[in-house]
């Protein structure tokens, strides 16, 4: 089936494509290449700049052999139904094949243990709706159709997903609770991701459940958009970065963690096809329980 869409911005079609619909900005610019996006009715290249009103059609997209490697590994499966699954996924493993990695992901594993996944995320994210960082544990939905998919990425979009993470800082935020409403863009030539006045609008909602002497608070967050590395960034922003994450300030040397301490441990949404709501939990993994029960020993007496 053939998708419609109106610009409503002047911006690049791959880029305005990667945000308005389920799909990477390379698998967008394949499709380009291969003729399968029109603008106006004419096939145009990856840079073509769109203008308000312009009418983008996407042409059917055929799901594509998978060509990576199934794992036998273990797979945490915390919801299943025949439209998609929750799994809990541990600190550590890649989400999908990115670069010259593409064994030991969770995409290599949800091969191996789930016999139908949905392929509109290509080749290299079947059934990936979205994304945990590499060192980040917690619950993450995976579809295995494509009607659920694109139903989830639309969820995700309109902000109707509810997902809580739960993160040990250093310091004590204050005031106990607020949002962190500050745009977040890539940093030039870099991985890495900085708040910036042109990067794209990120929400984030904060509360302190404890507070830990002076030196550090566990915070439970609310995630209103979805950007790569959003908590990690906003929490640095404030001046209380993740523990356990150098990236963005929170290496402490009293504290010897070999991860950053943040897990998602919640996620709630109404299942796209039978309407019923689904909440599901993970609990706080050990090693992480065990860094914070010293944490208290040793800190709140001070």
């Amino acid at each position: 089936m053939t998708k419609r869409i109106v610009s409503d911005k002047s911006e690049r079609i791959d880029k305005f494509l990667s945000e308005k619909l389920p799909y990477t900005r390379a698998f967008v610019q394949k499709l380009i290449k291969e003729g399968k996006v029109t603008v106006n009715g004419r096939c145009v290249k990856t840079s073509a700049k769109l203008r308000p009103g312009d009418v983008v059609k996407v042409g059917e997209i055929e799901n594509v052999p998978l060509k990576i490697e199934k794992e036998n590994k273990p797979l945490t499966i915390l919801y299943e139904d025949k439209h998609l699954l929750v799994v809990d996924k541990p600190a550590g493993l890649t989400v999908h094949p990115v670069g010259r990695k593409n064994t030991d992901t969770l995409v290599n594993r949800l091969l191996y243990h789930v016999k139908d996944l949905s392929g509109i995320g290509g080749v290299i994210r079947p059934g990936i709706v979205h994304r945990l960082d590499r060192d980040t544990s917690g619950v993450l939905i995976v579809a295995k159709d494509d009607e659920s998919h694109h139903k989830l990425s639309e969820m995700l979009k309109t902000h109707s997903i509810d997902r809580r993470y739960i993160a040990l800082v250093r310091g004590v935020p204050k005031p106990d609770r607020g949002i962190i409403d500050v745009p977040i863009g890539r940093k030039n030539g870099t991985t890495k991701m900085t708040v910036s006045p042109s990067g794209r609008r990120a929400i984030t909602h904060y509360k302190v459940v404890e507070r830990i002497g002076n030196a550090f608070s566990v915070v439970v967050l609310k995630l209103e958009t979805g950007r790569t590395h959003q908590i990690r960034v906003h929490l640095s922003y404030i001046g209380h970065p993740v523990v356990g994450d150098p990236l963005y300030g929170g290496r402490v040397n009293e504290v010897q963690i070999s991860r950053q301490f943040l897990h998602a441990y919640e996620i709630s949404f109404i299942h796209p096809i039978i309407g019923k709501k689904i909440t599901v939990y993970s609990m706080l993994p050990e090693e992480l329980t065990e860094i914070l029960n010293k944490v208290r020993e040793k800190w709140k007496k001070r």
